[in-house]
């Protein structure tokens, strides 16, 4: 008995020993071998890169590979030179940055000849809409990395450590700036105490090269200065902001500056005093000028008015364009209304042809079913990345308008991009594992917008669950061909099925009001705005679905440039992913398949359904090459994905059938729920849901 207990004993701790939480990423360093690294000058930041050539070299034994900071004109910014045993670069973060690449190479497999690698944007930064009390807004991986409740103001080793990690992290992928708290921020955040913390913070990720940022609430004068009023335009809020400037950074002199949400969605803003955007952005532009800090400024705007959502942002910044100073970027959302599972790209991105804007996407899965669904994010951002705006003709596209190459202003202080983090506390960091690829995926592509959502899977999958000493018994061949290939192609085509199984041909914004989650077309509480109820999206009715943004209608589509304008307008050229966002169109409407429209809502709706569970195979089939923690963990995860995804098929084909008054095609598994069931369901969870 002593004997059967010892083995039982000895599985246990084997079994412990070769679990994994997810904790490390995609940086799981293992089997390195001897190197000598060569550098004549020595920092902080150089000592990483050494360090990290030392615990992860995968190259020949013995080779010595040389760090070299040398002026190259064909290197920009953080760029840098890589070779089998050189990096050269401008700058020490160029080092770090090479370092970083030699090393993804040599673990991915990945051939290393001499090339130069320049980033495709020169501030690459995540946001993150952290709380000062801990919680996350639209976070779903636990509480924050850096606030807590309670001793918010002491930092522990166990603090460093963290932020350190993180550094490391955002590091390998060439990330070099975070905002540390939410867009909708508390006044609370430029007090002397909470800056203490910024300051700690900062000296973490400085060595790593990240730049510190801060949203601000656009009242500080009024909440925490003692005056009257916050209007940019009175000389002693603005001798205010610079005081406010010169504090920070005599703290962090490598601050990097602000991130700022006004007048929208309630936050106050310049036009509480009857100013203007560019009159509040140039405000807190000249206080940070003389320290080299920026502005980033959010398009997110929009009132409750008659006028189509999609339109607003367009409307409240083209006529200041050309009036921003020039360390003020505009950050504008990958679409017009919010995050959506698919939007068209908003059409400020390139028509601000005088003003530096940068792309903000969302990492974090609002939208996208948290931390439950599995949905690798990047070939939605490739597809907007991609998008051709034609503002300066064929090719003008959004990478193109953002990135400092076709317009020449954002070369002063930089081009940039933002992601909206999806990391908390959670001892994987992102709450679901497949979630980090999303991380990952935004830091490859701040750094290469060119890059295909094909390779990025590649890296992840390989750097993430890829072989290592504790599972050296799977040949190479095995593992390739049933594991990665499988689990590629799922990451692939994942967001395209939540699109068909959420809302497909264009639907948009029909979700529940709790939390942005499940399906809720059918709700519009009484005296609710219309813009923030499903109905005002989808406009079904018995003569068909979809929101009419033609000149018929809403006339969205004549922010757009030629051909984008004419192609869209007519339904038959409109690309279908995108017909119901433009048009409303008759449930008998003939699809390219040949099927009506209801008809074809249908099938995406199945379609999304049988792709989920095809998804749930492949995980279960890729059991033996994964720890147990973590296989247990997905599966999961998908199973509940599964239950969701049918959730939302009945949800809405029920819900749209009351008003088509068609049969969901005989050959289509029929509706698992009734629709009172699912209506009273969500009328529970939401409370205010008026029938």
């Amino acid at each position: 008995m002593k004997k059967i207990y010892g083995i039982i004993i000895l599985i246990f701790l084997t079994l412990c020993l070769y679990a994994e939480d997810g904790h490390k990423l995609w940086l799981r360093n293992s089997s390195t071998k001897p190197v000598n690294v060569v550098c004549a000058k020595n920092s902080p930041t150089l000592t990483i890169a050494k360090q990290e050539l030392q615990n992860g070299w995968r190259g020949e034994m013995g080779t010595s590979v040389n760090l070299v900071i040398k002026a190259d004109k064909a290197i920009r910014g953080d760029g840098f030179r890589i070779s089998k045993n050189t990096i050269q670069a401008n700058t020490e973060n160029g080092i770090l940055y090479g370092v970083y690449e030699l090393l993804r190479r040599q673990q991915t497999g990945e051939d290393i000849q001499e090339e130069i690698c320049n980033p495709s944007y020169d501030r690459r930064i995540l946001n993150h809409w952290d709380n000062l009390d801990g919680s996350i807004e639209r976070g779903y991986a636990g509480l924050s990395i850096f606030w807590r409740k309670g001793d918010a103001f002491t930092v522990t080793e166990t603090d460093k450590t963290l932020w350190l990690e993180y550094a490391r992290a955002n590091a390998s992928i060439g990330i070099n700036g975070s905002v540390l708290n939410n867009v909708n921020a508390s006044h609370l955040m430029l007090t002397s105490d909470y800056l203490q913390r910024v300051k700690a913070i900062a000296e973490v990720l400085r060595p790593y090269r990240i730049k510190t940022y801060l949203s601000v609430i656009f009242s500080s004068p009024a909440q925490i200065g003692g005056l009257k009023t916050s209007d940019p335009l009175n000389p002693e809020v603005a001798q205010w902001w610079k005081d406010k400037a010169k504090e920070i950074y005599n703290l962090i002199p490598d601050f990097g500056g602000f991130l700022v949400k006004a007048n929208s969605e309630g936050q106050p803003g310049p036009q509480d005093f009857g100013r203007t955007h560019a009159d509040g952005a140039n405000m807190l532009a000249d206080a940070l000028n003389p320290f080299g800090g920026i502005v980033m400024w959010r398009a997110f705007v929009y009132s409750a008015s008659d006028e189509d959502r999609a339109k607003q942002a367009y409307l409240e910044f083209m006529p200041f364009d050309g009036q921003f100073r020039d360390n003020v970027i505009i950050q504008v959302k990958n679409g017009p209304i919010d995050f959506q599972p698919r939007e068209p790209f908003s059409p400020l991105f390139g028509a601000m042809k005088k003003t530096t804007v940068m792309p903000e996407l969302q990492i974090t899965q609002e939208y996208l079913g948290h931390s439950v669904h599995l949905a690798f994010l990047a070939p939605m951002w490739e597809e907007f990345l991609q998008s051709d705006t034609y503002q300066e003709g064929a090719g003008s596209t959004v990478a193109r308008c953002t990135d400092g190459s076709i317009f020449p202003q954002s070369r002063i202080f930089g081009t940039a991009i933002a992601g909206v983090a999806n990391i908390g506390l959670d001892a994987n960091w992102c709450g679901h594992h497949f979630g980090q690829s999303n991380w990952y995926a935004f830091g490859r592509l701040a750094w290469n917008s060119s890059m295909k959502s094909e390779q990025i899977a590649d890296e992840w999958i390989k750097l993430t669950f890829g072989k290592t000493t504790d599972n050296k018994d799977d040949s190479a061949i095995d593992w390739n061909l049933n594991f990665l290939s499988p689990v590629k192609q799922m990451m692939l085509e994942s967001r395209e099925a939540i699109v068909d199984f959420m809302m497909p041909l264009g639907l948009h914004h029909i979700f529940s009001a709790n939390g942005h989650y499940g399906p809720g077309p059918w709700w519009a509480p009484k005296g609710m705005r219309k813009d923030w109820t499903p109905p005002y999206y989808h406009q079904a009715d018995s003569l068909g679905i979809g929101f009419d943004r033609t000149s018929t209608g809403s006339n969205n589509l004549s922010q757009y440039q030629e051909p984008l304008r004419s192609v869209y307008s007519n339904p038959a050229t409109c690309p279908e992913a995108y017909l119901l966002w433009f048009h409303h169109l008759p449930w008998d409407y003939k699809m390219k398949s040949g099927r009506s429209l209801w008809d074809e809502l249908c099938y995406h709706y199945d379609g999304g359904v049988q792709q989920v569970r095809r998804f749930q195979q492949v995980w279960d089939q890729a059991e033996r090459f994964v720890d147990r923690e973590r296989f247990v963990d997905v599966q999961r995860r998908l199973r509940d994905q599964s239950l969701n995804a049918l959730e939302w098929k009945d949800a809405c084909l029920l819900h749209f059938q009351k008003f088509s008054r068609k049969p969901i095609p005989y050959n289509l598994e029929r509706p698992m729920y009734n629709l009172d069931y699912l209506i009273e369901k969500d009328t529970k969870r939401v409370g205010d849901y008026q029938h």
